[in-house]
């Protein structure tokens, strides 16, 4: 039980950790899943890739392809439903903690 709770709240750490940077700049898979490492999430392509096509279907990210070295390579950024609920993340966010 207490492995699935755990789970859930980490899933949510995640989708702000990616809003956060998608804000800051353009953002693509395998750097987000770099990124994570270095926080401690060990995440694969098969489960962050899902994570970014759910949060462009809810409009909180927006894609674009972009060719590097002749590579195509999809890039997300932050819509402004996203910024928004970025900001109330972090404003309930900020609350709690300061509770706790």
């Amino acid at each position: 039980m207490e492995r699935k709770i755990k789970r859930k709240v980490f899933l949510g750490f995640i989708y702000i950790h990616i809003l956060h940077h998608a804000k800051e700049a353009p953002i693509y898979g395998s750097w987000m899943i770099n990124e994570l490492e270095a926080h401690g999430y060990h995440m694969s392509p098969g489960t962050l890739y899902p994570i970014f096509h759910t949060m462009e279907e809810e409009d909180l990210l927006k894609s674009e392809h972009r060719t590097i070295n002749g590579k195509q390579r999809k890039y997300y950024t932050i819509t402004v439903s996203g910024e928004t609920f970025l900001t109330e993340t972090k404003q309930k966010l900020n609350e709690l903690i300061n509770e706790v």
